[in-house]
């Protein structure tokens, strides 16, 4: 496991330890290094806002609408293949999941396989501390380099299997294995399950597919 974060002298310290995100994505209500989860709670249920809290710190969720698109694009072709085995759950971007004490993260899509559920069931609790099997990033135009290494590392550190980063902009998947271990995807490949889900496969083409529709007439 990493060390825990140093305490940060100045504002610059702490957007360099957050990944160097923007500003306007850190919240200072409550102040920096306050934050509870119970303050991730309040702010989706009064400003319908999605926050992920690390080292005490409210992170606003990058989130557009082609991103979106994907995401439920990317939910779709995964529950169609775990659904009918009854593998486990796959989650969309407000599926909130405590890594470990003080840090919640909500990837993208996520998928839990029932032995990682409490008694193989759906947990009750809004913010539950599980790490997925799968956890997939759709990549932002304000997700950072920095943020996106400290993701992936907090993911593998929790005990994730498999990171995949979707890349809108360059029509790629990056599939991590292990923090330092990947394969670059594009539009020519196929995405398959690997060790989490053995068996799926998607034409990468067929995912950013989504980005083309049109409407009729």
């Amino acid at each position: 496991m990493a060390a825990p974060p140093a305490v940060p002298e100045t504002l610059a310290d702490l957007v360099e330890q957050l990944g160097s995100i923007p500003l306007h994505r850190i919240r200072f209500h409550p102040l920096p290094g306050t934050a509870t989860e119970q303050d991730v709670l309040d702010i989706e249920r009064r400003e319908n806002r999605l926050c992920e809290l690390v080292d005490g710190v409210l992170v606003e969720k990058a989130m557009g609408f082609r991103e979106s698109a994907l995401a439920c694009a990317l939910i779709i072709f995964l529950s169609a293949f775990t659904r009918p085995r009854n593998l486990g759950i796959v989650t969309g971007e407000a599926g909130m999941l405590r890594l470990s004490s003080g840090l919640v993260r909500i990837p993208d899509v996520a998928f839990v396989s029932w032995g990682r559920l409490p008694g193989r069931r759906m947990p009750s609790e809004p913010i539950p501390q599980l790490a997925p099997d799968l956890a997939v990033e759709v990549l932002s135009e304000s997700n950072t380099e920095g943020e996106m290494d400290r993701k992936l590392h907090e993911y593998f550190d929790a005990g994730v299997l498999a990171v995949w980063f979707v890349d809108p902009k360059s029509r790629t998947i990056t599939v991590y294995t292990a923090a330092d271990q990947f394969v670059v995807l594009n539009e020519n490949q196929i995405l398959d399950g690997g060790i989490v889900l053995p068996g799926f496969s998607l034409p990468v083409q067929q995912l950013f597919a989504e980005l083309d529709r049109e409407g009729n007439g």
